[in-house]
C-alpha cells in the first residue's frame, strides 16, 4: 500500500507537521529524507532496509559516498542533499552556541563540542574562546594528532587567546577509542594551559573530553 493511501495519523509528513519531529521513527524521519521509495518498496519500507543495513542511523549518516551510494535508492544526489543538511545542522549548533552563553549552557555546550569532535579517527585538540561575559568569541581545532594523542603546546594556545582578547576558554578533545575518561596525560597538560593561562589573567572554566556519544568534564569531576 502506497504512503498516500496510509491513515493521515500514520503518514510521516503529516504526524511530523501534528506532533513535531520528535514524535517520529529514524525511519519515518529518514523516509522524509528519501521522499520516494524503490519498486515494491515504500520509503519508509526502503529506510527500515537501509537501517538495517547500516547497523544505526548515526552509521548511515556517517557513511562514505562510495559506501552510501553502492544501495539501491541512494545515489550522489542524495548523499549531497544529506552532507549539506548535516552542515547545516553543525551551523545551526555553533550559531545558537555563540549567541548563548557557554559558562550557563553547559548542555549546550557539550552537545557543541561532541557533534564537531567525535567522528575524527585521530585526536583533535579544541578551544572554545570566551569574552568576560563568557560568550563565544571562537570556537577552533589547535592541534591535530594520530589516535595515540595530539601535541598540546600552551605557548601557542596563550598566544591564540591574546589574539582573541579572550578572558576565558574552554578546552576540549576527544577520544578516537571512544572512552571520555582523562588519562594521566590529560590532566597533566591541563594542569599546564591552566598554569600559563593563569599569568595572563585568562580562566581555565573546563577541559571537555570526547567520546563516543559522551563526554566527560574536568569541572564536573572537580579537576580544575
Amino acid at each position: 500500500m502506497a504512503i498516500r493511501d496510509w491513515p493521515a495519523s500514520e503518514r510521516p509528513r503529516e504526524k511530523l507537521l501534528a506532533q513535531g519531529p520528535k514524535a517520529l521513527s529514524d525511519a519515518e524521519l529518514l523516509a522524509i529524507f528519501l521522499r520516494t521509495g524503490v519498486k515494491g518498496k515504500t520509503a519508509v519500507d526502503l529506510a527500515r532496509d537501509l537501517l538495517a543495513h547500516f547497523g544505526s542511523l548515526r552509521a548511515l549518516l556517517e557513511a562514505g559516498p562510495d559506501r552510501f551510494t553502492q544501495c539501491k535508492g541512494l545515489g550522489s544526489a542524495k548523499y549531497v542533499q544529506l552532507q549539506a543538511a548535516l552542515e547545516m545542522a553543525r551551523r545551526h549548533l555553533r550559531e545558537t552556541l555563540e549567541r548563548g552563553d557557554a559558562l550557563t549552557s553547559p548542555a549546550l555546550t557539550r552537545d557543541f563540542l561532541l557533534h564537531h569532535l567525535r567522528d575524527y579517527p585521530h585526536e583533535v585538540f579544541a578551544a572554545l574562546f570566551l569574552d568576560t561575559r563568557h560568550r563565544v568569541i571562537r570556537y577552533e581545532e589547535l592541534f591535530r594528532g594520530t589516535v595515540d594523542g595530539a601535541s598540546v603546546y600552551p605557548r601557542e594556545v596563550a598566544k591564540r587567546a591574546l589574539d582573541l582578547n579572550a578572558a576565558a576558554v574552554i578546552f576540549a578533545h576527544n577520544h578516537p577509542s571512544g572512552m571520555a575518561e582523562p588519562s594521566a596525560c590529560d590532566q597533566a597538560i591541563t594542569q599546564r594551559l591552566r598554569d600559563a593561562l593563569a599569568l595572563l589573567d585568562i580562566r581555565v572554566l573546563d577541559h571537555v573530553i570526547v567520546g563516543d556519544g559522551k563526554t566527560y568534564s574536568f569541572a564536573e569531576h572537580g579537576l580544575l
